[in-house]
């Protein structure tokens, strides 16, 4: 059984946060990943900022970071997998769902299973990864019905 919290640190109201958590479900489901562990932090630019700044070097808000805890051979050995934290930040998902023509919940969902993959293992450092992920979090948000 997976084990995931939806965590928001700001002060407004998420309705789509229910929306998420179905989202969730599906896309663990759909990669078979079972006793994982994990949380999506919601939070404002200033922590985002923070974030990008602190632990990526780069002065500047962004609107997804994940903190993969199995991205080398340090992380904990156990029953579960301790998969990490995904931080969005809900001003950008926001603005980019109007920049990009779409719901907030489609911009939401796809930050989400963005961050969600890059906590699995998946990346996008060169073409041939990004080819994949991008290509997976499509078919994931297509196939729960979430379309642009």
């Amino acid at each position: 059984m997976n084990n995931y919290e939806i965590i928001n640190e700001t002060n407004e109201e998420i309705k789509e946060i229910e929306d998420i958590k179905k989202l969730i479900d599906f896309a663990l489901k759909y990669q078979k990943v079972n006793n994982a562990i994990f949380n999506v932090i919601i939070v404002n630019e200033e922590k985002i900022q923070y974030l990008n700044k602190n632990y990526r070097n780069k002065d500047s808000v962004t609107d997804v970071i994940s903190f993969a805890l199995e991205d080398d051979d340090t992380f904990i050995k156990s029953d579960f997998r301790i998969l990490g934290d995904i931080y969005i930040c809900l001003k950008r998902a926001k603005d980019q769902s109007i920049e990009y023509g779409h719901s907030f919940l489609r911009e939401l969902s796809f930050l989400t299973i963005h961050g969600l993959l890059h906590l699995l293992g998946y990346d996008h450092m060169n073409e041939e990864d990004e080819k994949i992920m991008f290509k997976l979090q499509e078919m994931i948000l297509n196939e729960y019905g979430i379309k642009k």
